[in-house]
Parts: C-alpha cells; sequence; structure tokens
C-alpha cells in the first residue's frame, strides 16, 4: 500500500481527480487531495490558465509543500499530479530524501542541473502533446536518468493531454484504461 499525494490539473479540483483517487484507495492506496486553487474549478483551458497565473508558481509551490508537511515524516510518499499538479508533485518528490516515488500524468517540470535521485518515476502522456512536446521529453528524460531516477514514459498515440479525465473533451477512455492498469501496477510494490 502506498501513501499518495495527489494534485490535480490547472482546472483545479474537478470530479475527475476524486474518480482518481476513489481508484487508488480501491486498490489499497491511502490517497489525500489536496486543494491548491482553494475551492476554484476551471471548465475551460483559458480560465484554468488565469487561476494559476493569478495565484502564482511560487504559491502553487508553497501550498503543495503545506499539503505534503504533515505525511512527509514517515517517509515513503508517493507524489502523483495531473499536468500542472504533475509539475507540482515532480517539484516536491525531487526535494524529498524520503520519497517513495513519483507519478505523473499528462505533464512533468524542469529540473535543475544537479538534482538527485533514485525514486522510481513513470510518466503519462500523450503521444503528440503540444504541452509537453517530444524534444521537451527526450531531454527531460535525460535529466531524470542523470539525477539517478528509474524512469518508465508510457505516450499515448492519438489522445488529448488529459485523457485520464472523462469531464473533458480530451478523454480517450481506451487510452486512459490502458494508463490506470499500468499506474497501479506500478504503485503495488510502493
Amino acid at each position: 500500500m502506498a501513501r499518495i499525494l495527489l494534485f490535480h490539473s490547472m482546472y483545479g479540483l474537478r470530479p475527475a481527480v476524486h474518480q482518481a483517487a476513489d481508484r487508488l484507495r480501491a486498490a489499497g492506496h491511502e490517497v489525500h487531495v489536496p486543494d491548491l486553487y482553494d475551492g476554484r474549478v476551471a471548465d475551460t483551458s483559458e480560465d484554468g490558465a488565469a487561476i494559476k497565473d493569478d495565484i502564482g508558481r511560487d504559491e502553487l509551490l508553497r501550498r503543495g509543500v503545506a499539503a505534503a508537511a504533515p505525511l512527509v515524516d514517515a517517509g515513503g510518499l508517493v507524489y502523483a499530479g495531473f499536468s500542472l499538479g504533475a509539475a507540482v508533485a515532480q517539484n516536491l518528490a525531487l526535494a524529498d530524501a524520503k520519497a517513495g516515488g513519483l507519478l505523473l500524468m499528462h505533464g512533468t517540470s524542469d529540473m535543475a542541473d544537479d538534482a538527485s535521485t533514485e525514486i522510481p518515476v513513470q510518466l503519462h502522456v500523450a503521444d503528440p502533446d503540444t504541452y509537453e512536446p517530444a524534444d521537451w521529453l527526450n531531454a527531460w528524460y535525460l535529466r531524470m536518468r542523470k539525477a539517478g531516477a528509474d524512469v518508465e514514459i508510457f505516450r499515448y498515440r492519438g489522445a488529448g493531454h488529459l485523457f485520464t479525465d472523462p469531464g473533458l473533451p480530451d478523454h480517450d477512455p481506451e487510452s486512459a484504461e490502458r494508463a490506470w492498469t499500468i499506474a497501479l501496477d506500478f504503485l503495488a510494490p510502493l
């Protein structure tokens, strides 16, 4: 059983995030789902970007740290997130020497050249994805490997960016089911 801190996308804490948490709980995991937007939810990517920009990157990371703080002492926390939430999760996981893993759905983040970690990392991303272009992903993979992470990338040809969210036009049920099956296998031993 993993202890998972699951961060929402730039759309906010939508029903799809709660559904994902419920799926993880049904597999026996303990899941915490913080609301980085304080109840604000977006219906469009433009509205989501506006909320994200209004709060700001530094404040979003501060809120992520605050959500993780009561959970990190025991060690082994698995950080996970969707798109923007994946970027937050990655930043926190790389800063937590006791992290147990990193599950990224639809997104990554830049990282320091001197980053160091040995955690297992799994990324699920659309192919192609305008938010995560192939050149970026290749460089990200190489930097993550250089940092010491055990990295797996799964690409979903023809899927939209947030293909696991049934409430968005990007949703691809077949790709979503495949991603969740692979992700649950990844999380099982953590």
